[in-house]
C-alpha cells in the first residue's frame, strides 16, 4: 500500500464567517467560547490546502461546527460539500450539526447523498453527553452504520487543566455511547478523553470498543509524546489516527512528536494515514 498522509482532523470556515465572526456570536455560546479570542484562528479551504502543500499532507478530512442554528449549519454544510468538489483529491468531507436538532437525520442523508463521507466532528461543548442527546443521534447512527461510514464524537479529558472547548463529558458518558453504538465505525476525538486506558480490563471494555478509533487532535497540547507508546500497547496501533486539529497546530508539530517515540517507521505511517485509508476504504 502507498504511503499517505491524511490529516484526520481539521475545521474550514467560509469567508464571510471569518471575517464576520462576532457577528455569529449570539445564540451560539460553543462558538463564542472558542473563537471569542482573536488569537483563535480561522481558515478556509484555501488556506488549508496552502497548509497540506506545506506540510506534504495528502489528504484531510474537514468539517464545520455544531451550530445552534439549523440555517447556519445547513450553510457551513454546504461549503463543506462544495469544498469536496472543488478539491476532491485532497479533501474528504464530513457534516456537522445541532445533536439537539429534529431533523439532523434528514441532514445526515443530505449531505451523504451530497457526497460527503461521514458525520463529525458532533460536539456538547456546553454540556456533556447525557441520554437525551444519545438518544437523538439513534436515527444518524443508523443510518451510518447502514451506509458504513464514520462519526466523529468531539470528546476530552475529564482531569487536569481547563481551556476553551473543554467540554463537561465525562468517561462513563463517552463510554455509555460507544456501547450503544458498538456496531457503528467511530472516531472519539482528543484520544477520546482517556477511555482507551480501560480497554486493559478482561471483560466487556475490549469487546465495546472493538470499532472505536482515536484521533490525536491537540495532543502537542495535552500529554507527553509517550501517549503514542502507551496507546499502542494497550488497543493497537491500528485504531490511531493522525489529526491536528488545523488551524489550532501544524501537522509537523505532531510529527516532530512521533520521532520523540519507540513506535517503528511502519507505525508512524499507520498512524499518519494507512489507519485512515483503511478506516474510510480509500481507493489509493
Amino acid at each position: 500500500m502507498n504511503k499517505m498522509v491524511i490529516d484526520f482532523h481539521t475545521h474550514i470556515f467560509p469567508p464571510n464567517i471569518i471575517k464576520n465572526r462576532e457577528k455569529h456570536f449570539k445564540n451560539e455560546p460553543g462558538f463564542e467560547m472558542i473563537y471569542k479570542v482573536p488569537a483563535s484562528r480561522l481558515a478556509d479551504a484555501e488556506q488549508l490546502i496552502s497548509t497540506m502543500d506545506d506540510q506534504k499532507v495528502d489528504k484531510s478530512i474537514v468539517f464545520g461546527f455544531p451550530w445552534n442554528s439549523a440555517e447556519t449549519f445547513k450553510k457551513h454544510n454546504d461549503y463543506i460539500i462544495d469544498s469536496v468538489l472543488k478539491y476532491p483529491n485532497r479533501l474528504i468531507g464530513l457534516a456537522c450539526f445541532n445533536i439537539s436538532d429534529k431533523k439532523i437525520d434528514r441532514e445526515t442523508e443530505r449531505c451523504l447523498n451530497a457526497g460527503l463521507s461521514g458525520i463529525g466532528e458532533l460536539a456538547l461543548y456546553t454540556s456533556g453527553l447525557a441520554e437525551e442527546p444519545i438518544r437523538f443521534l439513534e436515527p444518524v447512527m443508523e443510518i451510518c452504520r447502514k451506509r458504513d461510514v464514520p462519526l466523529l464524537l468531539h470528546t476530552n479529558e475529564p482531569v487536569g487543566h481547563t481551556y476553551p472547548g473543554k467540554t463537561p463529558i465525562t468517561l462513563a458518558q463517552i463510554y455509555a455511547f460507544v456501547k450503544k453504538f458498538s456496531k457503528n465505525k467511530i472516531v472519539l476525538a482528543h484520544w477520546g478523553g482517556g477511555v482507551f486506558f480501560y480497554a486493559l480490563m478482561k471483560r466487556e471494555v475490549s469487546d465495546t470498543l472493538k470499532n472505536v478509533y482515536f484521533d490525536t487532535a491537540a495532543s502537542p497540547f495535552l500529554y507527553r509524546p509517550d501517549i503514542y507508546d502507551v496507546a499502542k500497547k494497550i488497543m493497537g496501533i491500528e485504531k490511531i489516527l493522525f489529526g491536528s486539529d488545523y488551524p489550532l497546530l501544524k501537522p509537523q508539530r505532531y510529527f516532530n512528536e512521533l520521532e520523540q517515540t519507540e513506535l517503528s517507521d511502519n507505525d508512524i505511517d499507520q498512524i499518519k494515514g494507512l489507519n485512515a485509508v483503511k478506516l474510510l476504504n480509500l481507493d489509493v
